[in-house]
């Protein structure tokens, strides 16, 4: 096996062009080694790109003056959440201001739009939209679920992006139409209580099926006012809890001990309950039967 040649000590320390490399003397077949990260056209590292901040460096190498990340490249920098397919996609979503034309290239997917000076932040050294404009743009890429979901992780109470009061001026001032109407739909179930984006989903299923507003992520005491158990979703009318299961509740034996006791419990102060997963939320409308003849059962 040939021995690869080792790069200048220039080329070491993070990403750089192949016009770089190619200044410093570096070959075209030595820019085609296994050893290098080779994504994005006209890019090299030797570092592999780990996640969506790796890439952006990387891909910042090449963008034009005044561009500036966004959609759902900005949503990822800020933490926002979004489906797992989108997450993964190697896509970078790079915008400009007008006149300014859109780049375009392999995995890089260019946007041309109106923007307001303070809708661009720098975050960890990359400039993207912030996390209010953010969510505006996700109105056009974005399902129902999805983008109530990336709001309710915007305005959450424990550590809140911006207010729900901040959302609404945006809209009322955001100049695009696209996902104008999902966004206001998006901005009517917004909670600042949800902590995954499967209660986020959840919430709006109910919302939408006609149940009674739910008390979220709250306490239930017995009749001395002592403590039972912290619920994900409390139906008081039918005195129904509603507790989401993620894959960690089954994985870890602590967590699966600590659900059986909580559960038993809630149950012995004449609550019903019911668990779902991730399998349940694939299908609202059997789901909303399930609940409701469950409700029924309270009478």
């Amino acid at each position: 096996m040939p021995r690869i040649r080792p790069l200048p000590s220039s080329l070491l320390d993070g990403p750089f062009t192949i016009d770089t490399a190619r200044s410093a003397g570096v070959g075209r077949g030595r820019l085609r080694g296994d050893d290098l990260e080779r994504t994005y056209w006209g890019l090299r590292t030797t570092a592999p790109l780990v996640d969506v901040e790796a890439r952006c460096r990387l891909l910042a190498l090449r963008m034009p003056p005044g561009s500036f990340f966004s959609h759902v490249t900005a949503a990822l920098v800020h933490g926002i959440p979004v489906p797992i397919a989108l997450e993964h996609d190697l896509t970078i979503h790079v915008s400009v201001a007008p006149p300014a034309r859109a780049p375009h290239a392999r995995h890089l997917r260019g946007h041309r739009h109106a923007i307001q000076p303070d809708d661009v932040v720098t975050l960890r050294g990359l400039d993207v939209t912030t996390a209010i404009r953010t969510w505006c743009d996700l109105g056009a890429v974005l399902t129902l679920f999805d983008l109530v979901a990336a709001g309710d992780f915007i305005i959450h109470h424990r550590n809140p992006l911006a207010t729900i009061a901040d959302l609404e001026h945006a809209l009322s001032t955001f100049a695009s139409r696209r996902g104008l109407r999902i966004l206001r739909v998006a901005l009517s179930l917004l909670s600042d209580r949800a902590e995954s984006p499967p209660e986020s989903k959840l919430r709006v299923i109910l919302v939408q099926a006609g149940f009674p507003t739910a008390r979220i992520n709250h306490t239930v005491t017995d009749r001395f006012g002592e403590f039972v158990a912290r619920t994900d979703f409390i139906l008081d009318e039918y005195k129904l809890v509603l507790e989401y299961q993620g894959d960690y509740h089954r994985s870890t034996k602590g967590q699966w001990r600590a659900d059986m006791t909580r559960r038993s419990r809630l149950e012995a102060e004449g609550w019903r309950v019911m668990e779902l997963n991730a399998d349940d939320l694939k299908d609202p409308i059997e789901l909303v039967t399930r609940i409701r003849k469950l409700a029924r059962l309270r009478g």
